[in-house]
């Protein structure tokens, strides 16, 4: 006989993925095309928020009224059309990625979706980025970067959000392998130390949503 356990999160199969795909938000053709251009790029295919990310991150936005965006990571575009789908015509997103190769072929994704006026793209370290940005104030910033600097890039971010602003950073449950304690190289550990940061601090209201890899919302106080 089965055990109901009362206010557990369910277990995603691959089924009830499809599922919640098929009964959620329409894609954008774009959005479809990222996503089988991404499936070809072996493993760095993971770097990809799930279809499921996308949409909560589409509602955040309508829902927020949300109207100025900070992107840590913007890889091949697939979050940052995602977002600028639920921004108005006046909406804006910066997007930040060190990578020249693949934010050409991000760029061409938002020509094509006809985004690309609410996205600006800037090309260097991050860090460089984030400290020329220090006299503007977003309403959203989505860290999604390399994670040995989620700290650095999280603590910036904070400088650089609205009051009742959000922070959403992506992969914080690192394929689960946060709560395995036999799991110990450098990048698990500095999730680890990384979360447990964010429980600590006083300065926001967070919570982990088990979507895709995991993702934690932060409110500005």
């Amino acid at each position: 006989e089965k055990t109901i356990v009362m206010g557990i999160d369910l277990k995603i199969t691959d089924q009830i993925q499809e599922y919640i795909n098929t009964q959620g938000l329409k894609l954008h053709p774009v959005q479809s095309e990222i996503i089988e251009y991404n499936k070809k790029l072996g493993n760095d295919t993971r770097m990809q928020i799930s279809i499921n990310q996308a949409n909560f991150l589409y509602l955040l936005i309508k829902v927020s009224g949300i109207l100025k965006i900070l992107e840590i990571g913007t890889f091949t575009g697939f979050s940052s059309l995602s977002m600028a789908l639920a921004l108005p015509e006046d909406g804006l997103i910066i997007t930040l990625d060190k990578n020249k190769q693949t934010n050409e072929i991000a760029k061409n994704f938002f020509l094509k979706a006809k985004q690309d006026k609410k996205i600006k793209t800037i090309v260097k370290p991050a860090e460089e980025s984030l400290e020329e940005l220090k006299n503007q104030l977003f309403d959203l910033i989505f860290i999604d970067a390399d994670k040995l600097n989620y700290k650095k890039y999280y603590d910036k971010s904070l400088e650089l959000l609205k009051k009742s602003g959000l922070i959403v950073i992506d992969n914080v449950l690192w394929h689960g392998e946060i709560v395995d304690e036999k799991i110990n190289d450098k990048f698990t550990i500095s999730l680890r130390e990384f979360n447990q940061y964010i429980a600590n601090d006083k300065r926001v209201e967070k919570i982990i949503i088990p979507l895709g890899d995991g993702m934690t919302v932060c409110r500005k106080l």
